[in-house]
């Protein structure tokens, strides 16, 4: 199986579970285990915290679900090449 992982948690747990051989690909939120780290990483996000203001964050954030926008960029190209049977994510929550 290969697997995407799009979400932290679920990257930590499949290699908790010993699944972590089967993780192809990460976002660019999944930063542990330290094997996760060399995985190619698909996912950015719009938002750069080094760079920007609370009060922009939350424009930029506020604007993308009026527009239902995503905050993310996902490396199409990049998924298409791993070929994953599986990807790891979750719904978006209401904040």
């Amino acid at each position: 199986m290969r697997a995407l992982s799009f979400q932290p948690t679920a990257t930590e747990m499949a290699f908790a579970l010993g699944a972590g051989r089967a993780i192809v690909g990460v976002s660019h939120e999944c930063t542990w285990p330290p094997a996760a780290r060399r995985r190619p990483v698909v996912s950015t996000s719009v938002i750069d915290p080094a760079r920007m203001t609370s009060a922009q964050i939350d424009r930029v954030v506020a604007r993308a679900g009026r527009l239902g926008k995503s905050l993310y960029r996902i490396d199409r190209a990049l998924v298409r090449r791993l070929k994953p049977d599986l990807l790891l994510t979750q719904d978006l929550c209401d904040v």
